[in-house]
């Protein structure tokens, strides 16, 4: 049993984050989710296809000073026929990344419709919410500031932590901080709840 945990556990005196974290990315269809996690799984771009169902990886992501935190990432499909599915794979997750294609305007109306009803369903309150702007390596693509504002994120519940970051899945810029802000929300929001746990006996 010894060396099995050995195996499992990482390398270091101390186990404060011993379990991965759960994320689910979803976003419409085309935003560029699988990319997204492939840049941060390969450090490189890769072309993908549609994502008929999902993909899951594992990623260790350098946060703060810390040492590596795990993110077991569940990337699901975002045609239309699949969004109702997100809520499977979004109950119990400790965040969520909803990505954007910055570049495509006309779309945000339908992205921001779908980003309030997933954080509104009853499973998802709370769960803290990275929203990313992709494709921001191209010339026609929408500002953070103008993002926010169209997809309405101040409308949010009021206990949704959330963030908006600006990203490239060509580039790989906005991943890192973006995911340091997501970790924070998480630990703050697992603060939070332990904190009204103890104010509740």
């Amino acid at each position: 049993m010894g060396n099995q945990l050995t195996d499992i556990a990482p390398a270091t005196a101390f186990l404060p984050n011993f379990q991965s974290l759960h994320i689910v990315v979803i976003g419409l269809d085309s935003a560029g989710k699988t990319s997204l996690l492939y840049r941060l799984k390969l450090q490189e771009f890769v072309e993908t296809i549609p994502t008929k169902g999902f993909n899951t990886e594992k990623i260790k992501v350098p946060v703060g000073s810390s040492r590596a935190t795990t993110f077991q990432v569940w990337d699901v499909g975002g045609q239309e026929k699949l969004r109702p599915l997100w809520k499977s794979y979004t109950r119990r997750t400790d965040g969520m990344v909803f990505v954007v294609d910055s570049a495509e305007p006309e779309r945000v109306e339908e992205a921001k419709a779908e980003l309030h009803k997933i954080t509104r369903t009853s499973e998802n309150q709370g769960v803290p919410v990275l929203v990313l702007a992709n494709k921001q390596d191209l010339e026609a693509a929408l500002s953070v500031g103008e993002l926010e504002k169209l997809l309405a994120v101040h409308e949010l519940s009021a206990s949704t932590l959330h963030h908006v970051e600006s990203c490239s899945a060509v580039d790989g810029r906005g991943l890192q901080p973006g995911l340091e802000r997501l970790h924070d929300m998480i630990l703050k929001r697992r603060r939070m709840m332990k904190s009204s746990k103890i104010r509740k006996r």
